[in-house]
């Protein structure tokens, strides 16, 4: 079934922008959204579609962020009825609802499937750049991101079971998943914040 055209990256962004003040959840985001183009040229995916799935997946968060876990109201059933009220389509909404656990949204296609793997490695790998002394992802490669998944006291807010799982439903191994968004990371280095020192 074709999907119906998706709003433009530079509309996307600009709501981003608009309902999300926190630096360091603007950068996820944007994180986020590389990984998943990564993942859309991998898996035969449109990198622009899957890229505004990743862009706007938390985009509801700071304005409503859901500590009951209702999988009706706030984050990111509220955000998910903006977007449709804004012409989003389908694909896109149902793998923002599905990256949430609690919404009960299952995740079937692949675009859906990808968002949940990369969402919480993205927030693992930033956090371990982040303890290098450069910052900079270019210094992380998947086997410390590996050792860091094992320390339960680094990155506490990072579920590591998500990142287990989201590797195993894409089907790919998981260091190989790792180095894969290591490798998107790398390529939005500057805008992340996470390019290290200027040579």
């Amino acid at each position: 079934m074709t999907q119906p055209p998706c709003p433009s990256r530079d509309q996307a962004l600009a709501l981003m922008q608009e309902f999300t003040a926190s630096d360091s959840l603007r950068k996820h985001m944007l994180a986020v959204e590389a990984a998943m183009r990564a993942y859309a040229e991998r898996l035969g995916g449109d990198p622009e579609r899957w890229g505004v799935a990743g862009l706007l997946h938390d985009f509801d968060y700071e304005r409503w962020p859901n500590a009951t876990q209702s999988a009706t109201e706030e984050h990111p059933a509220a955000g998910v009825r903006l977007l449709r009220e804004r012409g989003y389509p389908d694909d896109v909404c149902e793998a923002i609802l599905g990256h949430a656990h609690y919404t009960g949204v299952p995740r079937e296609t692949p675009m859906a499937k990808a968002l949940f793997a990369v969402d919480e490695l993205c927030g693992l790998i930033t956090a371990t750049a982040l303890v290098r002394p450069s910052k900079s992802v270019h210094e992380v490669e998947p086997a410390g991101v590996r050792k860091k998944m094992k320390d339960k006291a680094f990155a506490r807010g990072v579920n590591r079971d998500d990142v287990i799982q989201g590797a195993e439903a894409l089907g790919v191994p998981l260091d190989e998943h790792i180095a894969v968004v290591i490798g998107a990371m790398r390529g939005a280095a500057a805008a992340l914040g996470l390019a290290g020192p200027a040579a």
